[in-house]
């Protein structure tokens, strides 16, 4: 009897293990929340990609408990077409979103965008800050915080279009002219704050994310958070300066006091105004290191805010079921071939991003693959357990941030527009090449592995024909619309 009982109880207990029991059914998993930082005109000039002389401690604690990526890359070198193709999933080729006063539901109202996606699978979706361009926000992506757009931007003629406007939660920086507390010092574009920046756009964009934190802490988020720095103009209290001493900043190998295609690149390749800094006027070496040491004050003026975020999320017990991604918009030439902005170049340093992405419980680990932003979008929904989004050109990374190494074959493409021709551009792991209006305006081909910083142009050396052909073939795969 004690035997035939002992018997019935083993096998009750395994019913309640199986699956399919109605007594067993399993408590659903709770869906990980998404922490969204963004960052204005951020090159890869950080500490954890191993530059020994910016401070950015937060972003570099980030990444020392998730996946940097070495070789990611934005769609276009310019902020509203940049975000369009990443928050949309498809490239600016097939969005038409080319400048900066576009809204891309004026071509393409049925587009359904990463937070919208995120909206419609059951999270709230809040915004702080620009995320996607300044003036031009998606109220219908946003659960909370989102804005009508701004007539004054979209309505711009094209030939007053701004290679960045300031977003309007940062009213009090000036959009022209100099600031009144502007350093007399390497350019009249520079502005130093008082206190700790309390006044700054970049910090009330912080705080609000710590209120949506502390709001939505017990549901699904998907929380965007969009810093402007560093931004032109360069800004940040006196003491992120006081990290840096300019004569300790060197100038790029490519230095050059006025912007200008070196000899044996394309004329059409470096445009010969600067669109944010030093703008109509030389920069000396000696402006030049003002200039890049008020970048890295800026850019860890945005670092500290970032580290406000993390520090709350971590304060609320949100970090072991929230991922946290980092990234930046396009890249940005500090004086390399002499330009100072990001606009209309094609070189590595225009399109080339950080891009961090820390999952629950995951761990340090780098990834030499090549990636777009715009595989961001099906690589959250993957992560967050959301079906695979619809007419989508991203490819889901989430295979590398389990093993960073695996087998990846995707290039990256980006393109720009630049004195009415189309400027494409496709990256692998070692070669990058260029075409301009399809070749007929010159094209570059570099081997990035051997010259990183682009010094040399082998689209014209017959040694590189078989090269030049294979990477050719690979811009064919861009989609034309």
């Amino acid at each position: 009897m004690t035997a035939a009982i002992s018997i019935f109880a083993l096998l009750f207990c395994s019913t309640l293990l199986l699956p399919s029991s109605p007594l067993a059914s399993p408590a659903p998993a709770a869906k990980y929340n998404v922490l969204f930082i963004i960052s204005d005109d951020l090159r890869p000039v950080l500490g954890a990609y191993g530059n020994q002389i910016i401070k950015t401690p937060n972003i570099d604690g980030l990444a020392a408990r998730g996946t940097r990526f070495d070789r990611a890359y934005a769609q276009f070198p310019l902020c509203n077409p940049s975000r369009s193709s990443l928050l949309n999933g498809r490239y600016p080729t097939q969005t038409g979103i080319l400048d900066n006063n576009t809204y891309f539901r004026t071509k393409h109202p049925d587009y359904v965008t990463l937070p919208q996606y995120f909206k419609e699978h059951g999270y709230a979706t809040l915004r702080t800050g620009k995320i996607f361009h300044g003036g031009i926000d998606d109220q219908i992506s946003w659960t909370e915080g989102g804005e009508p757009v701004d007539p004054a931007i979209v309505n711009r003629p094209p030939s007053r279009i701004a290679t960045g406007a300031a977003p309007s939660d940062q009213p009090e920086i000036a959009r022209q002219g100099r600031a009144p507390n502007a350093s007399e010092s390497g350019s009249d574009r520079i502005i130093v704050l008082d206190g700790d920046g309390e006044s700054h756009g970049d910090y009330k964009v912080a705080t609000r994310a710590i209120q949506y934190l502390e709001k939505y802490k017990d549901k699904p988020f998907f929380l965007a958070v969009g810093f402007v720095k560093p931004h032109s103009p360069p800004t940040a209290p006196k003491k992120f300066f006081d990290l840096y001493d300019p004569d300790k900043i060197p100038l790029p190998p490519d230095f050059a006091p006025r912007p200008s295609a070196p000899p044996g690149f394309p004329e059409i390749s470096i445009s010969k105004r600067n669109a944010d800094l030093f703008i109509g006027r030389d920069a000396s070496p000696k402006e030049a290191r003002e200039m890049i040491r008020a970048y890295y004050a800026s850019t860890s003026f945005m670092d500290a805010q970032v580290g406000r975020v993390i520090e709350a999320l971590d304060r609320l017990g949100l970090r072991e079921n929230t991922i946290i991604v980092f990234w930046g918009d396009h890249g940005y030439h500090l004086g390399e071939k002499g330009k100072w902005s990001k606009a209309y170049s094609l070189f590595d340093v225009a399109l080339q991003v950080p891009l961090i992405v820390a999952v629950p419980r995951g761990k340090p680990q780098v990834s030499a693959r090549t990636v777009q932003l715009l595989d961001m979008y099906p690589t959250l929904a993957e992560l967050c357990g959301l079906p695979p989004p619809q007419g989508n050109e991203g490819h889901s990374f989430a295979p590398l941030l389990k093993k960073p190494s695996a087998a990846w074959s995707y290039p990256a493409f980006s393109v720009t527009l630049f004195q009415g021709k189309l400027g494409r551009s496709v990256r692998t792991e070692r070669w990058h090449y260029v075409e301009w209006d399809e070749g007929r305006a010159g094209s570059m081909l570099f081997d990035t592995v051997k010259d990183p910083y682009e010094l040399k142009n082998l689209a014209n050396d017959p040694a590189y024909a078989k090269t030049v052909q294979e990477m050719k073939s690979l811009l064919k795969q861009l989609p034309d619309h």
